[in-house]
């Protein structure tokens, strides 16, 4: 059997019972209902042109047929589709690894040099390397092949398929 409160406002509280926050509900605005309204003879839509007509329909950055500013303004720049991005790792950081010791995109990643390797890679020359290594990489720089050949390192490059 339920206990009965003394309370009497909690135990009819239902959800029917609760009011709406102020300001949830506002009044239907009355258009065109005669000049006593505020809102009569032209029914806020101003004074005739294509605003007022019924079913009016433009898009946003429209000018009443004139040319629109995003064609009056000037077109800069071109980014290339073909443009690849590559994840860049210096020959300095290749000292990382034990000599002799085969260097990829997967051994990279997990040195922390890359943060993705199915990525692409490019060497850069920065910097000098002290051992002998297999370097596997999508591309290098003419002065980190310099510097490659010069540790006696080899390297082989995979090709990027378009």
């Amino acid at each position: 059997m339920v206990q009965q409160t003394k309370n009497k406002n909690l135990s009819s509280m239902y959800i029917t019972n609760v009011p709406a926050p102020v300001g949830s509900n506002k009044k239907k605005k009355y258009l065109g209902r005669g000049v006593g309204s505020g809102h009569g003879k032209t029914s806020t839509r101003g004074h005739k042109g294509q605003g007022a007509r019924a079913g009016r329909d433009f898009r946003p950055g429209f000018e009443g047929g004139s040319m629109t500013l995003l064609r009056r303004l000037p077109k800069r720049g071109f980014r290339s589709r073909s443009d690849i991005d590559y994840q860049i790792v210096n020959v300095e950081q290749l000292n990382h690894f034990s000599k002799g010791s085969t260097v990829t995109a997967l051994s990279l990643k997990e040195e922390g040099l890359i943060k993705d390797e199915n990525g692409l890679v490019k060497l850069l020359g920065d910097g000098k390397l002290n051992k002998a290594l297999t370097i596997k990489v999508n591309k290098v720089s003419q002065s980190a092949k310099n510097k490659i050949a010069e540790s006696g390192s080899t390297l082989e490059l995979i090709s990027v398929d378009k």
